[in-house]
């Protein structure tokens, strides 16, 4: 079955073109002119990506983050023409898993989707189960369980969560990380990693300022921690 994607965007011309390139290569695409007409979308919709406009009247993409997010951990691509790494933090913050600078070209755009769409996917490999304390992260089914209460992560939350986890112990550079996230040909910020990882202690942490799980290594990056520090 196609994967859906939802295009919102205020100029027509780039809904259908979007939409006309993605619709070649095999997708199903859905389209809205604000914020306001995405959210009845998304929630009319069976929604496997959203490419989210920043820049729109009526409710705009951080507007529609703000209310989306608090439900849904749908993948979010951004798509700003702001250059201030301030409003692509902005995004990251409220929940996106990306963003791509306008103007941008189709086969960057395709593969951000792909992607982030990977880091979606439930696993297919083996060990599927991860335990730290009261963490448990099921690989294949794509969901995380803390102290037995499900926690909702956007897919790349849960990408660099099973990243660390698989290694407790190893420290991870924030380039690594950044690494993993989006592919060898990765175009972004190393900060996007701490937002990341900022959001993420938010959801699994006792205390997100004295954190358990997550171990900040100063002056390099992260690690999770081992099983022996927990007890």
């Amino acid at each position: 079955m196609a994967q859906t994607i939802l295009v919102v965007d205020d100029h027509a011309n780039v809904r259908t073109l979007i939409k006309e390139y993605l619709g070649e290569l095999g997708y199903r695409v859905v389209t809205a002119g604000d914020g306001a007409e995405a959210l009845a979308a998304a929630c009319r919709e069976s929604i496997d990506l959203i490419l989210l406009d920043v820049m729109m009247p009526n409710l705009d993409g951080f507007g529609f983050l703000q209310v989306y997010r608090r439900e849904h951990g749908v993948p979010i691509i951004l798509l700003t023409a702001r250059l201030a790494e301030a409003d692509k933090v902005l995004g990251l913050e409220l929940g996106a898993d990306d963003y791509v600078t306008k103007p941008f070209g189709m086969h960057e755009l395709v593969a951000r989707i792909r992607a982030v769409l990977r880091r979606a996917a439930p696993s297919t490999g083996s060990g599927d189960i991860i335990r730290l304390g009261e963490l448990l992260v099921n690989r294949d089914a794509h969901s995380v369980m803390l102290s037995g209460r499900p926690v909702t992560l956007t897919p790349s939350e849960f990408a660099l969560l099973t990243a660390l986890l698989e290694s407790p112990g190893r420290v991870f550079s924030r380039e690594l990380l950044l690494e993993r996230l989006q592919g060898n040909d990765y175009e972004g910020i190393e900060r996007t990693i701490d937002v990341h990882i900022r959001n993420l202690r938010k959801k699994i942490e006792p205390d997100p300022a004295q954190p358990r799980y997550i171990r900040t290594v100063f002056g390099i990056g992260y690690r999770a921690s081992n099983a022996e520090e927990l007890s």
